[in-house]
């Protein structure tokens, strides 16, 4: 703003000179400390932070998920949450509560919960009667190595744990609070939720669906646990109903930006580029982005999609708001 303010005083009509007093005035904004931490926010290093987060995360949830008896369940529990991943579902949880002024701490618990609920949806998306997938995250999938029913199993008991960890480990927040974040988890997985996002996809295949459906498997199933991240990390964290929401309509657009990059890198991208099997999608007869509109017309709405999360960020401090505002760009142009 202070930069655009310069360039206009200096084409002001007149001598064609900027006055001394109003150059200066204008140089101070832009040294002052609005214009630092607007430039500290362009500046911010997404890349260290997730790096932080992710770390922060893993040890969270390796020692959420000690192994016990019996072991070779909790072994592939481990085995899905712990795999290497980019962790985007907590590190959201984390940025939306610091976002409200919340502290890390207060939400590693639903941040964690959240990457439990993101495993169980990854196993069971992989089973043979879903969508049948032998990799995931580089490596073999979970019933690849436990078996059919160790994985289904391994996902009911992840379910428990979610709501178990928030219910449990969440400190000094007020009840009715962490009472909402699981309200809010238990409807962001449900039949209106992730499974019926799930459902709708299956159902779909082989046959011609439009916009709308599509929309809706990708909403459901894929931005609805991440708009479920962000409410929660600021339910915990002290905000508002507006800044919830506002979050929600966030996490919505990066949700769906998230399913149309993975659209494109499916047909653009190698399976050892994505660490699962690239082109499934078209080899499987569903309908993706890149299917119904064309490679470029999806390339040019992930964009679009973009401009509309950082735009659902305006209202919020320009510094605290760096990390959800990169993170859209992130998975804009990630490659894999």
């Amino acid at each position: 703003m202070a930069y655009v303010t310069a360039r206009l005083l200096a084409r002001a009509p007149g001598s064609g000179r900027v006055p001394a007093a109003l150059l200066s005035a204008s140089t101070r904004l832009h040294d002052g400390p609005i214009g630092q931490a607007e430039a500290a926010a362009d500046r911010f290093d997404l890349t260290a932070y997730m790096a932080d987060k992710a770390r922060r995360v893993d040890a969270a949830l390796d020692r959420a998920v000690p192994l016990r008896y019996p072991e070779q369940l909790h072994e592939s529990m481990r085995y899905s949450l712990l795999s290497a991943g980019k962790r985007i579902c907590p590190i959201l949880a984390l940025a939306s509560c610091e976002l409200v002024g919340g502290d890390e701490a207060t939400a590693m618990p639903v941040a964690c919960a959240v990457e439990m609920l993101h495993a169980v949806s990854l196993i069971h998306d992989d089973l043979p009667c879903m969508d049948n997938d032998d990799l995931r995250r580089g490596q073999p999938s979970n019933h690849r190595v436990f078996g059919e029913g160790t994985a289904v199993i391994t996902g009911d008991a992840l379910i428990a744990l979610a709501f178990e960890h928030v219910a449990a480990s969440t400190a000094r927040v007020p009840a009715d609070r962490v009472l909402r974040a699981v309200a809010e988890y238990g409807s962001a997985i449900g039949s209106e939720g992730l499974v019926a996002g799930q459902f709708v996809d299956i159902d779909s295949e082989g046959k011609a669906v439009g916009v709308g459906v599509l929309e809706y498997i990708h909403l459901h199933k894929t931005a609805r646990l991440l708009e479920a991240a962000a409410a929660c990390g600021v339910m915990v964290g002290g905000g508002g109903d507006a800044e919830v929401e506002s979050v929600k309509r966030y996490a919505r657009c990066v949700g769906q930006l998230f399913q149309v990059v993975d659209d494109i890198l499916d047909v653009t991208k190698t399976t050892e580029e994505l660490g699962k099997t690239a082109g499934k999608d078209v080899a499987s007869g569903k309908t993706t982005y890149p299917k119904l509109m064309g490679l470029e017309k999806a390339q040019e709405l992930a964009q679009t999609l973009v401009v509309k999360a950082e735009a659902e960020l305006h209202g919020f401090d320009r510094v605290k708001a760096a990390p959800l505002r990169h993170l859209a760009r992130y998975i804009a142009d990630r490659q894999n």
